[in-house]
């Protein structure tokens, strides 16, 4: 009885390392600013968005693959460490086979992270002021986005950073 419920902690821990290192993309949305960007003068246009698609973007995630390594050998350890003293009544050479055992089980579940992340997104067709009709893919959702006219911050050639125009948009009231 003692083994089933340890297998259910190591199962809880490896559902918690591969679900809460993922990361969200926050970091890449067009409303997000980093430090640098503070406090600057950015390029601002307006647009008339035409449509809008939802889209899947590809994002690094290499960071969260790393936590998940690291806290994966902790859990792993800690795991391996306390099952294996448990099973041969705290033989001490058992226990650190069991922490080192463990740890490396714990980091090989963290490697199942892929260091690339799929978040959601959208695909926004736009005309710009000279007429031309234009298309750029940004991180977000499509209720935070709606037809019409919107900012575009540009703070890098080639930059399109289309600014949400639908503020109260995702929330249900």
């Amino acid at each position: 009885m003692k083994y089933s419920s340890h297998l259910s902690l190591a199962s809880f821990c490896a559902a918690l390392i591969l679900s809460g290192c993922a990361t969200k993309g926050e970091e890449y949305q067009a409303n997000v600013f980093k430090a640098g960007q503070v406090n600057q003068a950015q390029e601002v246009k307006t647009i008339e968005i035409m449509m809008i698609q939802e889209a899947k973007i590809e994002v690094d995630n290499a960071e969260a693959k790393k936590q998940a390594q690291v806290i994966g050998g902790i859990l792993g350890a800690v795991g391996g460490g306390v099952g294996t003293s448990l099973a041969t009544k705290n033989n001490g050479l058992a226990t650190a086979g069991g922490v080192v055992g463990g740890s490396a089980a714990g980091a090989a579940v963290g490697s199942l992270v892929s260091d690339k992340a799929l978040v959601a997104g959208v695909n926004l067709t736009y005309k710009d002021s000279s007429g031309k009709i234009m298309n750029s893919a940004q991180v977000g959702r499509l209720c935070e986005y709606k037809q019409g006219t919107a900012m575009v911050i540009s703070s890098q050639a080639n930059e399109t950073r289309i600014q949400p125009n639908n503020p109260s948009g995702c929330t249900k009231g």
